[in-house]
């Protein structure tokens, strides 16, 4: 199955899957609006603004998995997220990232990139993963690993050298 085929729900609601972000590197983030590394979003939003008319996005999932760190209903992160961060990359439906109820894309996301000591879990809000055109997993970024010192490594994916 492809990255691209897994089906996600947008944060208002729609049904659709990665099919549109196809050929382009993705940030894909497990965010949180009431995390103490929320500031992180400006930065977030300052690499999506920089970079996606070079084909980049960040996909943002949200998830209350890490000390209820998350808002009750979409509606509500959305509207955090917009007025408190400016936000304006995509963002999609609440979900889990760990355990049985795994969301399907981030168990395909921490198979192919296991975390430190081959650890699969994800383990706070803001873990990162960086994927190329060709849809593979470049890294893994740990939730301390800033927008701002992940940003060399999102350039050599945009602009590999020949």
């Amino acid at each position: 199955m492809s990255l691209y085929d897994y089906e996600v729900k947008t944060i208002r609601g729609e049904n659709t899957t990665l099919s549109p972000y196809k050929g382009q590197v993705l940030l894909i983030v497990n965010t949180a609006t009431k995390c103490g590394l929320a500031p992180q979003f400006k930065g977030l939003e300052k690499l999506y603004q920089e970079y996606r008319d070079q084909g980049f996005s960040v996909l943002g999932f949200p998830s209350d998995q890490f000390l209820n760190q998350e808002l009750a209903e979409d509606s509500e992160i959305a509207q955090a997220c917009e007025i408190n961060h400016g936000v304006t990359f995509p963002l999609f439906a609440k979900i889990d990232v760990n355990g049985s109820d795994a969301h399907p894309l981030f168990k395909y996301l921490t198979e192919q990139a296991p975390g430190l000591f081959g650890s699969r879990a994800i383990k706070w809000n803001f873990t990162k993963f960086l994927i190329d055109r060709e849809e593979r997993i470049v890294h893994r970024f740990a939730p301390k690993d800033t927008p701002a010192k992940i940003e060399s490594s999102l350039l050599k994916v945009l602009s590999p050298s020949r």
